[in-house]
């Protein structure tokens, strides 16, 4: 099965008034690399968050943004009215008149005098938490099941592709060691005392060397192997990227020994279609 490296995941949730967002998004990579933002509060569990990304990810560029909104209008800093009061009439008594604005300068720096709502994660929020991991994962794995289709069917038509021109060499081949043949022989005919047993034997050697039988079965094992795997064996991409490079380097020899005009045609549309198999297996998980 095919699964892109491309994705994207988004949950929310609400806690206590805060709106929590998870966005989790892909692009391809060699190895897994990531990358984390996050309210401070939730530093303390990134080890677990890392974990659970990798778990189910398993490889591409990723970022994963985790962000906190207030929803409600209540205000998460508490003025202690009664204590600064008292912090400003005993300053008063100390250092005589003076104006209040500096007495409450002075005491709103003592102890208490504002506190703020602890930023501790309970339980509860990081149970939240982790479900929405988990449903933005979810919907990311079926983000790149779906892109993973898509692959699967541009990567087939490509194959498709590459076997039809391979096919359309046939008729070529007899034709072109023919006018081979036949040019040699025109030649040759412009000298006297022709050896015609050399000739054969120099032609057998051209023609061995100008054989591309081989590489026609080895192209198309190759094809066969890649639609296989690429169909019955999961998390194929590196494989798939191996299988490829061999496919080139079967069309290369066939484009080396063509010798004909219409061959060489058709390896330049086999290799348009490798160039779009390469860059499509990249993006294969």
């Amino acid at each position: 099965m095919i699964l892109s490296m491309t994705g994207f995941g988004r949950s929310e949730g609400v806690f206590e008034g805060k709106k929590i967002t998870v966005d989790i998004k892909s692009l391809n990579s060699k190895s897994f690399d990531l990358n984390i933002k996050m309210p401070l509060r939730y530093k303390e569990k990134e080890f677990e968050i890392r974990k659970m990304l990798s778990d189910s990810i398993l490889r591409g560029k990723v970022d994963c943004y985790i962000n906190l909104e207030t929803l409600d209008d209540s205000n998460d800093v508490n003025i202690n009215h009664e204590l600064v009061k008292s912090y400003i009439d005993e300053l008063k008594k100390i250092s005589g008149d003076g104006p209040d604005f500096e007495y409450l300068k002075m005491a709103i720096r003592m102890p208490e005098a504002i506190s703020t709502r602890p930023d501790e994660l309970n339980e509860n929020e990081w149970f939240l938490l982790t479900g929405l991991l988990k449903d933005a994962l979810s919907k990311f794995n079926n983000f790149r099941k779906t892109e993973g289709d898509n692959l699967h069917e541009e990567l087939k038509r490509n194959i498709h592709n590459i076997e039809t021109y391979l096919g359309m060499v046939a008729p070529y081949e007899g034709i072109r060691l023919d006018a081979i043949k036949e040019k040699y022989r025109s030649t040759l005919n412009e000298f006297d005392n022709i050896d015609e047993t050399r000739f054969y034997q120099e032609m057998a050697y051209f023609t061995e060397k100008l054989d591309i039988s081989e590489e026609k079965v080895r192209l198309t094992q190759h094809l066969k192997y890649y639609a296989e795997v690429m169909k019955n064996e999961d998390f194929n991409g590196k494989k798939l990227g191996f299988i490829s490079q061999e496919i080139g380097r079967e069309i290369n020899t066939l484009g080396s020994k063509a010798n004909h005009a219409e061959i060489q045609k058709l390896v330049v549309m086999m290799k348009d279609d490798l160039e779009k198999i390469k860059e499509q297996t990249l993006n294969v998980l």
